[in-house]
């Protein structure tokens, strides 16, 4: 909790209780060892096999797959499962060609007022959301603190995440179908309010080379965030995979107006190669949850931007 006080406080997330396995991690829930088997072999596997671990609960042993934990970890949120009478079952493809011409032009602005109860809190931004419960968790911490803003270029789980939060009645997120490369400078900066926080979690990795131009952080779009960003508003940046993760840093790590977080606070812990032995939100993202099961780490970064660089 310490290494994360600097953290949580600009975010304006203190006082969030941690995720239901994030401060015990997945040793305490299934005993020691149960990750020890070396990556490289679940990644082998993992198209012909889906990794299980057995649990006792109760009287009764459960196998447990990584989507189960996922719905513990967000079981406070409640929400129905993924078949409504409007979608059907949401079936989730992997991965989206980002450089489809569906996904070339960008979105058109929406009306704030219409979005948002109060269109002037600060914003959050998480380029990527995915299912959106990890904005959906923020969001229902902070009511009234700061809005939130989920692009996600796939359209499925834009249309589910609506459902949800009509269901869970909030008035302070959005979600976009809308490809952040294209569209997110022009929908940041006609926001009334202040850019505080945006938030890149475990993109899709293209692990082709000749596919890696696909990758979301790429020199415009980092320089689109660090142009909206509010003075001392912060970018978080995950990734289950080495090259993508290096990738990211290396983007924003040249920005001179950015400082890593451990520059600023030095109780912010970092491995020896600068990356955050923890995640400072509170909660795991599901593509967080999915790879720690597999045996990955994590690499994280949280940079800040300068108030002194204007």
């Amino acid at each position: 909790m310490g290494s994360c006080v600097c953290l949580r406080h600009h975010f304006s997330y203190s006082g969030v209780s941690t995720g239901a396995f994030q401060s015990r991690g997945l040793s305490a829930l299934f005993g020691k060892g149960v990750v020890t088997t070396p990556f490289y072999e679940y990644h082998r596997n993992r198209r012909r096999r889906r990794v299980e671990a057995t649990v006792a609960t109760g009287f009764k042993e459960q196998e447990l797959r990584s989507p189960d934990l996922v719905a513990l970890e967000y079981a406070d949120l409640n929400l129905t499962h993924n078949v409504t009478q409007e979608l059907g079952h949401v079936r989730i493809r992997q991965h989206v060609n980002p450089l489809s011409s569906s996904l070339a032009v960008p979105v058109e602005v929406p009306d704030w007022n219409q979005v948002f109860k109060d269109p002037t809190l600060p914003l959050t931004v998480d380029i990527g959301s995915g299912s959106g419960r990890f904005l959906m968790w923020l969001a229902r911490r902070n009511l009234v603190l700061r809005n939130h803003l989920g692009l996600e270029i796939r359209q499925k789980l834009v249309k589910r995440a609506d459902v949800w939060v009509k269901e869970l009645s909030l008035s302070n997120i959005h979600f976009m179908y809308a490809n952040a490369t294209t569209s997110f400078n022009q929908l940041v900066s006609s926001y009334p309010g202040p850019l505080m926080l945006v938030s890149i979690l475990c993109p899709d990795p293209y692990f082709k080379r000749k596919h890696h131009k696909r990758w979301v952080v790429q020199k415009p779009l980092v320089d689109s965030i660090v142009h909206n960003l509010a003075p001392s508003a912060q970018v978080f940046i995950q990734s289950d995979v080495h090259d993508v993760a290096l990738e990211m840093r290396n983007q924003f790590d040249s920005v001179h107006v950015l400082k890593h977080i451990d520059e600023i606070d030095s109780s912010v812990l970092s491995d020896s190669e600068g990356w955050l032995l923890s995640n400072p939100m509170g909660i795991r993202t599901e593509g967080e949850i999915h790879a720690e099961f597999e045996g990955a780490k994590i690499y994280r970064r949280v940079y800040q931007k300068q108030v002194d660089c204007f």
